[in-house]
């Protein structure tokens, strides 16, 4: 946050351009790979190097996936769009023009809404408009920090396959952005359009920011934050941008149509250069590629598979299982997690000890390994295996604990679900862990509990009755957890009411 005063009698107006790389192995117009951080300049063809007689070939999967992300954020996707060349100079853009979609792009009116915090909002939800949703190939990647006095360019992304999307400046405040960037995250990893890795560029956002005075309709002179590598820098960057329109303005100046890149370690603004209009691209149709033609049929198919998003996954958790908000939340953030909980749920019949545990140990487990949960070597069966062991008293959860440590240790260096990792079944029986309910072994325990500490049996006697938790422990550390609990605090309670 920007600790420059901001003038209340204005308000910020924001609009986003969401650059969306689509996940597929193949460039949009030629079949070099996509793949992050391999050797600069050598998945390029003459296609994405823009040699002359080099003609694109367009990558259907690219269009299947900019449909599917279109549908999902509810805009009409129409049946014919036209390619564009965009053309700038840049040395990372060897063809002199980028193929992208102008006049005539693939998708648009959309709206997407995303819970928030807002105590304004009696509805709670913020309902942004999408004015756009279009395909472009993108360009290189020009690196500035390498080679001292010089800046290199690596060609591997150029040709890659995007979606841009364009929203209505809908936004008041740097919160909201990021609040709502969150919820398109979210979507966009669930229908697998993409990664949205923001250190590696396939997930990177533009903010065209201006204010205006409270109540007013016309829009001021925006400018475009650029260089934003993650959501909290986004939010930041705005803080700050906004706070400096407002000083300019305060001071009887105006603010530049410009575009402003965002230092993350000064923590502040710098140009860049003056603000493109459309008309400095001179954008027209590309004339190696007919109109992209999008049929109904396969709108309709895409929309079919379509699978179930966070919003309505988030509400059914709630109603189907009996789940908290918040734990609906924690277990759909991530596709995985959701897959992984409602079949641990479903096959155990225990909804809410589900949740305790995958929001518990489990999510502490995959964290501190990097795991997703289609990856984690603890498959749903035998975690729901797991916590009926404990719901049936076999053992307890502190045991229980200790047993899906053992269960790690037989996954480890074994495929994901493979029968040669240990069940939780196999593990107790073999290591005598199943909880001890017989009285005679229990007493015998307690009775060496009280007789190794026969100054704190005086103390509880004279009314410290805390101590009865310490004695509980001690009990535990001679059964090596397996004592049953219950049984043991009411064995406990009789030998130290005696006199």
């Amino acid at each position: 946050m920007t600790d420059r005063a901001p003038d209340a009698g204005y308000e910020a107006v924001i609009g986003l351009e969401i650059h969306v790389q689509l996940r597929t192995e193949e460039k949009l117009f030629c079949p070099d790979g996509t793949g992050f951080g391999e050797v600069p300049n050598t998945n390029v063809c003459p296609v994405c190097l823009g040699l002359p007689g080099a003609l694109p070939v367009l990558n259907r999967e690219a269009v299947e996936l900019a449909v599917r992300a279109s549908l999902a954020f509810g805009c009409t996707v129409h049946q014919r769009s036209v390619w564009a060349r965009k053309n700038y100079f840049y040395p990372d853009l060897p063809k002199g023009y980028q193929i992208s979609q102008f006049e005539e792009p693939l998708a648009t009116d959309g709206v997407f809404r995303v819970e928030t915090d807002d105590t304004s909002d009696p509805v709670g939800r913020l309902a942004i408009r999408i004015r756009r949703i279009h395909m472009e190939e993108d360009a290189g990647k020009s690196i500035h920090d390498r080679f001292e006095g010089a800046t290199a360019v690596d060609l591997n992304r150029t040709g890659t396959p995007l979606i841009e999307m364009v929203t209505e400046p809908d936004f008041r405040s740097p919160a909201q952005v990021r609040a709502w960037l969150t919820g398109v995250k979210q979507v966009l990893e669930y229908l697998e359009v993409s990664d949205c890795n923001m250190e590696e560029g396939s997930l990177r956002v533009d903010a065209n920011v201006s204010i205006r005075p409270v109540g007013s309709e016309p829009l001021g002179t925006k400018t475009e934050l650029k260089n934003m590598n993650s959501f909290s820098g986004v939010e930041r960057a705005l803080d700050v941008e906004i706070a400096r329109q407002r000083d300019v303005v305060a001071m009887g100046g105006q603010v530049a149509h410009q575009t402003l890149l965002w230092d993350e370690r000064r923590g502040d603004v710098r140009p860049m250069r003056s603000k493109e209009e459309s008309h400095d691209y001179r954008y027209f149709p590309d004339p190696d590629l007919p109109p992209l033609q999008v049929s109904e049929n396969l709108i309709e198919a895409v929309k079919a598979q379509l699978p179930e998003l966070p919003a309505a996954r988030r509400t059914r958790f709630r109603e189907d299982y009996g789940l908290p908000a918040y734990d609906a939340g924690v277990l759909t953030a991530r596709r995985p997690l959701a897959d992984y909980y409602e079949e641990t749920a479903r096959t155990s019949g225990a909804p809410k000890e589900a949740s305790n545990w995958i929001m518990g140990p489990v999510l502490a487990a995959m964290n501190a390994r990097d795991l997703e949960a289609d990856d984690f070597p603890v498959r749903p069966v035998h975690l729901a295996e797991l916590i009926d062991l404990v719901e049936e008293g076999t053992i307890n959860r502190n045991v229980a604990k200790d047993v899906l440590g053992r269960m790690l240790e037989s996954a480890a260096g074994v495929e994901v679900g493979s029968a040669a990792a240990k069940t939780p079944a196999e593990i107790v029986r073999e290591e005598g862990l199943a909880t001890v309910s017989d009285t005679g072994r229990l007493e015998a325990w307690v009775e060496d509990a009280l007789a190794a500490h026969p100054e704190e049996v005086a103390r509880f006697r004279d009314g410290e009755t805390r101590l009865q938790g310490f004695f509980m422990g001690e009990v535990m550390k001679r059964s090596r957890g397996k004592a049953d609990p219950t049984e043991v605090a009411r064995i406990l309670t009789e030998r130290l009411e005696e006199t």
